[in-house]
């Protein structure tokens, strides 16, 4: 058993590790034409390598994306409010609904009263 999961763990390295390393590099190739055609005609900067755009590529990660990738973004907030919902009572969810709506600015709109009239 032990000897069957570690053979399949090693096909599947072998088919991930080459595809991963043909996305980063097919992913630097793309950023760095479009560097090259687009930063050099607009503003005038020198052309970079593409040992530049990989780490252009890092950088930005680091400084807007980090590396937890797309299954961390929010799951866990989600998930943990899913789970906070599920135990409100039917009364205390309707409260939480209309005091989200009052703090994002979505409120419903407001009847006029049957007496006002139209301004003529």
């Amino acid at each position: 058993m032990r000897k069957h999961y570690f053979l399949r763990i090693m096909k599947l390295a072998l088919l991930v590790v080459p595809l991963l390393v043909l996305f980063v590099a097919v992913i630097g190739f793309v950023v760095m034409s479009l560097w090259n055609w687009l930063i050099p005609a607009l503003f005038g900067w020198k052309l970079i390598s593409y040992w530049q755009a990989l780490g252009l590529i890092i950088l930005s990660r680091i400084l807007f994306g980090g590396f937890r990738g797309a299954v961390g973004r929010g799951g866990h907030w989600r998930h943990r409010m899913m789970k906070r919902c599920e135990q409100m009572t039917p009364e205390e969810r309707e409260r939480y609904r209309q005091g989200l709506h009052g703090c994002w600015g979505r409120e419903e709109p407001r009847e006029e009263p049957p007496d006002s009239k139209p301004n003529e």
